[in-house]
C-alpha cells in the first residue's frame, strides 16, 4: 500500500512541453538540413532520378521495339508457314499425279508386252502347226512313194488293191 501512496503524490510532467524558443530552434533546425540537402544533395538525387527515369524510359521503348519485332516475326513465321503449307500441297500434288501418269505409262508398257508375247505366241503356234502339217505330208509323201513302189513291184488285182489300201490306212493311222 505504501507504494500506492507514493504513486499518487507523484505528479506528472506534461509530455509535449511547446515552447517559443524550442520552436523558433525546430524551425532553424529544419531550414539548416533543407539548405545542406539543397546545397549537397537536392543536385545529385534528382540526376540520379533522371538517369533512373532515362533507363526505365529506354528498357521500356526496348521492350516495345521487342515486342513489335517479334509480333513481326511471329506474323513472318505464320505467312511463311502457311506458304510452305501450300508449297507442300502443292509438291505432293504434283507427285501424285506424276506418280498416276507413271502407274498408266506402265499398265500400258504391260499391256503393250502382252500384246506382243501373245501375237509372239500364236505366230508360234501357227508356225508349229505348219510345220506339222507339213512333217505330215511328208510322211504321207513317203507313205505313198512306199505304196507305189510296193504297188509297181506286184502286179495288183483288186483283192490285193483292197488289201493295199487298207494296209495303207491302217499305218498311215498310226
Amino acid at each position: 500500500m505504501n507504494n500506492m501512496v507514493l504513486l499518487s503524490n507523484v505528479q506528472f510532467a506534461p509530455l509535449f512541453n511547446i515552447t517559443p524558443l524550442t520552436f523558433i530552434l525546430t524551425l532553424c533546425n529544419t531550414g539548416i538540413v533543407v539548405f545542406l540537402y539543397w546545397k549537397f544533395l537536392h543536385k545529385p538525387v534528382c540526376t540520379m532520378l533522371e538517369k533512373r527515369k532515362e533507363a526505365v524510359k529506354t528498357e521500356l521503348d526496348a521492350a516495345t521495339a521487342a515486342k513489335k519485332e517479334a509480333a513481326a516475326v511471329k506474323n513472318e513465321y505464320t505467312t511463311l508457314l502457311a506458304g510452305s503449307k501450300a508449297e507442300a500441297n502443292k509438291i505432293i500434288s504434283a507427285a501424285t499425279t506424276k506418280a498416276r501418269e507413271r502407274e498408266d505409262e506402265i499398265i500400258n508398257e504391260a499391256k503393250e508386252s502382252a500384246v506382243q508375247i501373245r501375237q509372239k505366241a500364236e505366230a508360234d503356234i501357227e508356225l508349229e502347226r505348219k510345220r506339222a502339217v507339213n512333217e505330215i505330208k511328208n510322211q504321207i509323201t513317203e507313205i505313198v512313194v512306199m505304196a507305189a513302189g510296193v504297188v509297181a513291184e506286184k502286179e495288183i488285182n483288186e483283192q490285193d488293191n483292197a488289201a493295199l489300201i487298207e494296209s495303207f490306212l491302217v499305218n498311215a493311222g498310226e
